[in-house]
């Protein structure tokens, strides 16, 4: 502006100068045409400057959501800022997003960690003092070291389980274990799964029993081996937590496309607040009772990562003092 109204002065003195004759029109003629230059080259400077720069973010926030390092065109006259503004708002939820996923992974890496730590620990140190006992003098008492090798036994038998289990869920993450599905009865799975685990329920004289009698087969399409695995599970954790005199029963609905698998049981119940933790690895309710109870603390986790390789769920619901019911699907053949 100011340049404008120099150049316009300058056109007048050298008018009167030259003894031309000073006109006002012919100085607001010069200043229009210089404040015009000046209006739309400073437009066009700052208009250049806007673009490289939102260029510049839009490149940085295209390159990190999609690895895509090509030049980005803007055009300013379909409102790029709006866009790019909008590009901006959606990478930083996205962040937010992968950062809180990432804060849980973490917390979830040193629980998992902690845990199997805790875990190992216990069947070791029993190990390491059965041992020491026995070489301090106790392997030449017949009464001792019978016993002490027995028990030194079932503390390898039982991180040997950890180990396993372990690589068990390892494997099927990876999809080293393929699935074989094929077409089986599901009542005659079970049958055989009930019959195998009578004898460990009847020595807490709990009742293993269907729902009701199932005449016809229930076709499913599944892994043989898994779905047995699963059961065996389920239905050894519910004896294993039922009291004495209590009642398991397992249960099959028609739900269409799928076939749904209950196995009940009228033990203790547990907490809302650990239903949704509960096929955590590790993950333990009542600490101190489970490990009395023996397991790797593996079971459910391994029972989800098999339902979830047939591409069915598996859930719970618990009522304390009433029992849980654990439920999952099958697809029907």
């Amino acid at each position: 502006m100011l340049s404008g109204c120099s150049t316009a002065l300058m056109i007048g003195v050298y008018s009167v100068l030259s003894g031309g004759e000073f006109s006002f029109s012919m100085v607001l003629v010069a200043f229009t045409f210089t404040f015009g230059v000046a209006y739309f080259t400073g437009r066009y400077a700052v208009r250049v400057f806007l673009i490289n720069r939102i260029r510049t973010i839009h490149r940085v926030i295209r390159n990190y959501k999609l690895g895509d390092e090509s030049d980005t065109s803007i055009d300013m006259d379909k409102n790029e800022i709006k866009n790019v503004n909008q590009e901006v708002i959606d990478w930083a939820q996205t962040s937010n997003e992968e950062l809180k996923a990432l804060k849980e992974q973490e917390t979830f890496r040193r629980e998992f960690i902690g845990n199997l730590a805790h875990e190992l620990k216990t069947p070791v140190f029993s190990i390491q003092g059965y041992i020491l006992t026995l070489l301090e003098g106790g392997m030449d008492d017949p009464s001792v070291n019978t016993k002490f090798l027995e028990r030194a036994s079932k503390g390898v038998d039982r991180m040997t389980r950890i180990i396993e289990d372990l690589d068990v869920i390892t494997k099927v993450e990876s999809g080293k274990i393929p699935l074989k599905i094929d077409k089986l009865d599901l009542v005659d799975l079970t049958g055989e799964v009930m019959s195998d685990l009578q004898f460990k329920a009847k020595e807490k004289t709990i009742s293993l029993k269907f729902n009701k009698s199932y005449v016809n087969p229930i076709m499913v399409f599944a892994d043989r081996d898994r779905i047995a695995q699963v059961l065996i599970n389920l239905i050894s954790n519910a004896i294993s937590y039922c009291e004495s005199e209590g009642s398991i029963e397992l249960r099959f609905f028609d739900m269409g496309e799928n076939v749904l698998v209950e196995v009940s049981d009228d033990g203790p119940g547990i907490e809302e607040q650990h239903l949704n933790r509960l096929f955590e690895r590790f993950y333990r309710i009542d600490k101190s009772r489970s490990r009395n109870v023996g397991g790797s603390g593996l079971g459910l986790s391994i029972v989800k990562h098999f339902i979830e390789a047939h591409n069915q769920t598996i859930n719970v619901r618990s009522t304390v003092g009433k029992g849980s019911t654990f439920s999952f699907t099958l697809k029907r053949a």
